[in-house]
């Protein structure tokens, strides 16, 4: 066999050996893992995560005491929380299912007080212990290979259940959230993996205005007289096991 023939049967030999490898590497990227997870009806699963709480105050912008003290509340920074939930989802069709995930939550809140004419500064941090009841719409998008992304909206009642002290300011146990937020589903060999983040608002003045408490220290009053509501508002970045 002359030379060019010889390579040229070589070449041929390359991609024909070429061929298989390439075709079984372009199968193997397109494998997809738990290819009829989604078609179950309910879906169990958990998530572990962390979350940042802050609180937004309305003032009514007048003196509060007899020597014109000008109050302003406010949250210089925000410390993160941890929160764990149980999840139970119900498949609705092939893009909606409802999600039902309680669990509780641990952070905290430090607040700080300014007068304004004179500069002087209270401060107070506020640790909370929510139990929370959120139910989520879930629309997600059609899957591609091993991830699909999605949105979701709902509504999370929350009951703060950690014991209340006679603070400058006191929060209402109760509240209650909109929330919106969005994640991607990664579907893993055995699992799915589900990061999300959401942002919730709270909708109720958590601010507790009547402060029987604080009888034996009317001078803290002030503080609450300052405010015309408070409502509260998070962050929650979560990891869904399911």
């Amino acid at each position: 066999m002359n030379r060019p023939k010889f390579i040229l049967a070589l070449l041929f030999s390359f991609i024909l050996a070429g061929v298989p490898a390439a075709a079984a590497r372009d199968l193997n990227d397109k494998i997809m893992n738990r290819p009829y997870a989604d078609l179950r009806r309910w879906h169990l699963g958990f998530s572990i995560g962390m979350h940042t709480e802050g609180m937004k105050f309305v003032h009514n912008g007048l003196a509060v005491t007899e020597a014109g003290e000008l109050w302003r509340v406010d949250q210089p920074g925000y410390q993160p929380g941890f929160c764990v939930n149980g999840l139970l989802s119900l498949r609705l069709n092939n893009y909606f299912s409802l999600r039902f995930s309680p669990g509780m939550y641990f952070g905290s809140r430090d607040l700080k007080m300014v007068e304004l004419n004179s500069g002087a500064v209270e401060e107070q941090s506020v640790k909370s212990t929510y139990v929370v009841l959120p139910v989520d719409l879930k629309f997600a998008a059609m899957r591609y290979r091993n991830s699909r992304p999605y949105v979701v909206a709902g509504v999370m009642p929350a009951f703060d259940v950690s014991k209340k002290r006679s603070d400058i300011l006191r929060f209402n146990a109760a509240d209650c959230y909109l929330s919106v937020g969005f994640g991607c589903d990664f579907y893993l060999p055995y699992f799915k993996l589900i990061p999300e983040l959401k942002f919730c608002f709270g909708l109720t003045d958590v601010l507790t205005h009547k402060r029987p408490d604080l009888q034996d220290d009317p001078a803290k009053l002030k503080f609450t007289e300052s405010l015309t509501k408070a409502t509260s508002k998070m962050v929650v970045l979560t990891f869904y096991f399911e």
